[in-house]
């Protein structure tokens, strides 16, 4: 500013200048020269060419000097042009500055927001980042939890299936009816290892909580819910560092070789077994395994429990192509007379008492038998009490016989050529080592002409294997069962009776899907005395005819997981 204030002062000093300079008059003659003039009269011609020259060059010099002021005016205009310019820049660069501290006010205000934004989103990034260690932390737990959870998870397997059938029941008789029945079977397990030590499982399935011999459902009884119960449920002691060791307690899958002439395969046995199994790698003997088993079956608050001790002894063979297995099993049934004597809730009747009183629950109820009471107590057997039976002084029912099974079982698969059509085959012979020495007939007496019906033979043999998808079996079999051999209320529920009988069994398996299995059986047999007490025969059929045959047709589909 102080620059353009002495600017000015130069600027209005040269303009008073100029105009002094405009303000001088044209060069005029000397006074003294025309003094001189009037008193002379007559000027010599070179005297006045010497003022005309004068004259002459005053007015150069004052065109000179005019010219000069014209050029200084120009000068001096081009000074003030510039001046008002730079006047002009100035405040537009005032202008500009005070516009530049406005803006520059508005940065720093921006600038302090943008500090506080800073601050808050530091202060929400630590938040975050402790909240995301938080989260980390979390989620390392639930992996941990998720790892441990699937850890316990991989120790098991689940397993069941659904069977579906289709079962049609003729026999040969004027008053026979036919039955047609379609039938349900729904099961369910989980077994796994619970520890290094112990392995674990359960299982559930469907059928009626009183027939201890079938898991099947029949579709009747108008859309009725079906029933389910605890089928399986299990604790094996088995130490990793003595495999060869199995101690189990519960309800459990049989452990020993057996076959449907003995135990209904639907049956899980309820107890205590001991095994011991030692994998060899002899050239002969790959396995021998030895087992005691305590089967409890009927506990009472008075009186006697009923159980079943026994053992068993197995060992495996394999002789070229030939892989063959012995075993030999010995129980022994106590205070079997419990199954003569069954309550309501075990037999699940449909009626009680005299007059008979209903009774909720579905299941077979009380078991047929000439003689055998109706309502409970009463014998319990879902394919009929067959036994020989009597009732003593003072009313109460019992077996002729006791039961101790010695059963010997030759089980053997020899290879074909066919990896997929193995030859199988099945021996066994089952003694009831405290049968009665003689049987009773139709009306409970003794006789004598007849020996003890003790024994039981088995003979099955099929080809093939349902091991792999599309693969096919192919099966017969054929077994006698005598009166007294076997406890009727444990015996195989699909044959045509639970003892004393002649059955058949012809069976065809083919694999649709590694999950999906076809199969059909067809059972065909008949009594094979019908002298004896308890016979089971068609209707019209007398003591002493030859009962004709009971066909039945099972069509099953079974899907399995």
């Amino acid at each position: 500013m102080k620059r353009l204030f002495w600017f000015s002062v130069f600027i209005l000093l040269i303009s008073d200048a100029t105009a002094q300079t405009g303000a001088i008059p044209r060069a005029t003659p000397p006074k003294s020269t025309f003094t001189k003039a009037g008193s002379q009269a007559r000027a010599s011609a070179k005297e006045v060419k010497e003022l005309r020259d004068a004259l002459a060059a005053q007015q150069k010099q004052a065109d000179e000097q005019g010219q000069q002021l014209d050029q200084l005016k120009y000068q001096l205009q081009q000074l003030l042009d510039a001046t008002q310019q730079a006047n002009s820049s100035a405040q537009k660069v005032q202008g500009s500055a005070e516009q530049a501290q406005t803006t520059a006010a508005q940065a720093q205000q921006s600038a302090t927001e943008a500090q506080h934004l800073a601050d808050q989103a530091s202060t929400s990034a630590a938040e975050a980042k402790t909240a995301l260690s938080l989260v980390d932390k979390q989620s390392k737990d639930e992996e941990k939890k998720l790892s441990a959870l699937q850890d316990i998870l991989g120790r098991f397997r689940f397993s069941g299936d659904i069977r579906v059938r289709g079962d049609d029941i003729f026999q040969d008789c004027p008053t026979c009816v036919t039955r047609n029945r379609a039938r349900l079977r729904v099961r369910f397990g989980v077994d796994g290892r619970l520890n290094d030590n112990f392995l674990g499982g359960f299982a559930l399935a469907t059928g009626s909580l009183g027939d201890t011999t079938s898991a099947n459902e029949t579709l009747t009884n108008f859309f009725e819910r079906k029933t389910i119960g605890l089928d399986r449920g299990y604790i094996t002691f088995n130490p990793l560092a003595a495999r060869w060791l199995s101690i189990t307690g519960g309800k459990f899958a049989y452990t020993w070789a057996r076959t449907s002439l003995t135990l209904d395969p639907d049956i899980n046995p309820e107890g205590f077994n001991q095994k011991f199994s030692w994998d060899l790698k002899t050239p002969y003997l790959k396995n021998f395994s030895v087992q005691g088993m305590q089967l409890l079956y009927n506990e009472i608050s008075k009186g006697d429990d009923s159980f079943a001790l026994g053992g068993n002894v197995s060992a495996t063979f394999q002789l070229g192509p030939l892989a063959t297995t012995p075993s030999f099993t010995l129980i022994d049934w106590g205070f079997p007379d419990a199954n003569l004597n069954a309550s309501a809730f075990a037999v699940q009747a449909t009626t009680s008492g005299n007059p008979p009183i209903q009774v909720p629950g579905e299941g077979p109820g009380c078991a047929t038998g000439s003689g055998l009471p109706s309502v409970p107590p009463c014998a319990i057997a879902s394919n009929g009490m067959t036994n020989a039976t009597f009732v003593d002084a003072k009313g109460q029912r019992h077996f002729l016989s006791g039961f101790e099974y010695a059963d010997l079982i030759l089980s053997s698969q020899l290879k074909t050529g066919l990896s997929r059509f193995p030859l199988n085959l099945v021996l066994e012979y089952e003694n009831n080592l405290k049968a009665a020495s003689h049987p009773l007939d139709s009306k409970g007496k003794v006789i004598t002409s007849i020996g003890s019906q003790n024994q039981a033979y088995l003979g099955e043999i099929s080809i093939g294997q349902i091991k792999n998808k599309n693969d096919l079996q192919f099966g017969y079999g054929f077994w006698r069962s005598g009166q007294d051999s076997i406890l009727a209320t444990f015996s195989e529920s699909e044959q045509r009776a639970a003892t004393n009988i002649i059955e058949h069994r012809i069976y065809a398996y083919w694999r649709l899907r590694s999950n999906v299995v076809a199969q059909y059986n067809a059972w065909i047999g008949r009594t094979l005395n019908s002298n004896l007490q308890h016979a089971v025969l068609a209707p019209g059929v007398t003591a002493g005819e030859t009962e004709p045959f009971l066909v039945r047709h099972q069509f099953d589909l079974i899907y399995s997981f």
